[in-house]
């Protein structure tokens, strides 16, 4: 998973991630490069173990890091830092986590970025159908919007995950956790234009294709989060928009959108797989911004 050098007790917490946690290599890699560079700081400079970590110490470290680096980085590490703490107390190999009250910086909450209706449905018809990759492109924005996939679920699709007839896709969200999601009779008609042409993508064998992969590169393999980024830039391009889009901005614009047509905040929860209503309640301060705006232009008085 990683060519990280890791000490024994970051190995072990490495295995707890990934088998007992069900992290994604990404969460995974990350954490691990978080806890090498403090375990770093533990060692050369205040000649300290991981398990003989301090209070005193932890707070050192992120100070280290308050000139070069963001809120949002620090908080990061320390993330990273009690998780694994915790993980020792569980594993009863410390009494108490030294990280514990160990306070994470105050970070701004930026609101979801979200694109108008209009802008979406431009990127999505901006794709040439003519090819295997333009129907394929359309189809991954089409799920990505009328879904509201993570890039990394819809990267890890399966031609078994979607019932085509019954318009339900079966996804694997954060911490392996699958849920059922609906999409709408566009996304299944851009889909079954992509599948009647996939097979050209596997026609000639080549080192590391899928077939079992629902989306795949020019080669038939799997496609990755990192390639669909690059696609949409590219989209976004054609479109002229004055904007950069991320997949997840599709994502948010999906839940804003609904949000804005009715639908309860719960069942956007259900359909995002968020684990907490705080996280999708960012949506209503989003609908209640652009409410401000609308009002703004339009009223006499504003």
């Amino acid at each position: 998973m990683t060519n990280l050098p890791l000490s024994p007790l970051l190995e072990k917490f490495r295995v707890h991630l990934e088998d007992e946690k069900g992290a994604s290599p990404h969460t995974v890699r990350n954490y691990l490069i978080d806890l090498v560079d403090f375990e770093r700081y533990l060692v050369e400079r205040m000649k300290l173990s991981l398990l003989a970590g301090t209070h005193a110490a932890i707070r050192g470290y992120l100070g280290t890091l308050s000139t070069d680096h963001a809120p949002a980085s620090r908080a990061r590490r320390l993330a990273s830092i009690k998780s694994f703490y915790k993980y020792l107390v569980r594993q009863k190999l410390l009494p108490a986590s030294p990280a514990k009250l160990v306070k994470s910086p105050k970070l701004p909450k930026p609101l979801p970025k979200v694109l108008p209706v209009e802008e979406v449905f431009a990127l999505i018809d901006v794709h040439d159908l003519k090819t295997v990759l333009g129907l394929r492109d359309k189809a991954i924005l089409e799920l990505l919007y009328g879904g509201g996939f993570r890039i990394s679920e819809l990267c890890g699709l399966d031609l078994l995950d979607v019932d085509r007839s019954g318009r339900i896709v079966r996804v694997m969200g954060k911490g392996s956790k699958e849920r059922l999601v609906p999409v709408n009779a566009q996304a299944i008609r851009a889909l079954e234009a992509y599948l009647a042409r996939r097979g050209e993508l596997l026609a000639t064998p080549k080192a590391g294709q899928d077939p079992d992969a629902m989306f795949l590169n020019f080669r038939g393999g799997r496609l990755t989060p990192r390639s669909i980024a690059r696609h949409l830039d590219a989209h976004v391009l054609k479109c002229a928009l004055a904007r950069k889009v991320s997949p997840h901005a599709l994502r948010h614009s999906f839940a804003t959108h609904l949000l804005g047509g009715g639908a309860d905040i719960r069942s956007i929860q259900e359909l995002l797989g968020h684990s907490s209503l705080s996280t999708t309640q960012r949506y209503t301060q989003v609908t209640w911004e652009q409410l401000q705006q609308v009002y703004d232009a339009a009223h006499p008085r504003a």
